[in-house]
């Protein structure tokens, strides 16, 4: 689902930007329009600059003191995204940018993708429990094996078992070729 969604964002928002252009110039005027591209590009590359440098200031903090704070690192990578979105010309991808930059925004956008993810892991948590079912709930766990605990225990795995012998060359015969 995920990569349909990926792809019809590629295709579509290109699309929606032209056509955002499109409306914008149809009401202001080409010339206008193209200003206020340039315009939101300087804007945008200001405040990369300015906020990067924040959020790469409380990274390289984080990373100094050792200690893994989830909030800096979030919007170290929000920042980055945003500054990508700001250097697309467009209206659309600017708006997005500015969500993802402005440090009054980016709390509320760092929680939504938090939340997004928590769900994503559980479903994906879910998913995973149907093939390997937990220790306990009538499957066999996690043992690729199928081996419980206790005397029903198998020590090799099923299927057949192909006996051989470990040759070890003498540290001799390996010196001398």
């Amino acid at each position: 689902m995920l990569p349909l969604l990926i792809l019809l964002g590629i295709l579509l928002v290109p699309a929606l930007e032209i056509f955002v252009i499109i409306q914008v110039g149809g009401a202001i005027g080409a010339w206008p329009t193209a200003g206020l591209l340039v315009a939101e590009t300087v804007l945008g590359a200001w405040l990369i600059r300015r906020e990067g440098r924040r959020a790469y200031g409380a990274l390289h903090d984080t990373v100094r003191t050792g200690v893994l704070r989830d909030r800096e690192l979030g919007d170290a990578a929000l920042v980055m995204a945003g500054g990508i979105l700001l250097l697309f010309p467009g209206f659309v991808t600017d708006v997005l940018g500015l969500l993802l930059v402005l440090p009054f925004t980016r709390p509320f956008v760092r929680r939504g993708l938090s939340s997004f993810a928590v769900r994503r892991m559980r479903a994906a948590e879910e998913r995973a429990a149907t093939v390997f079912p937990p220790p306990g709930a009538g499957g066999a766990g996690f043992d690729p094996f199928g081996r419980g605990r206790g005397p029903e225990r198998v020590e090799t795995p099923p299927g057949p078992v192909v006996r051989g012998e470990v040759v070890h060359e003498d540290d001799d015969t390996a010196s001398r070729a």
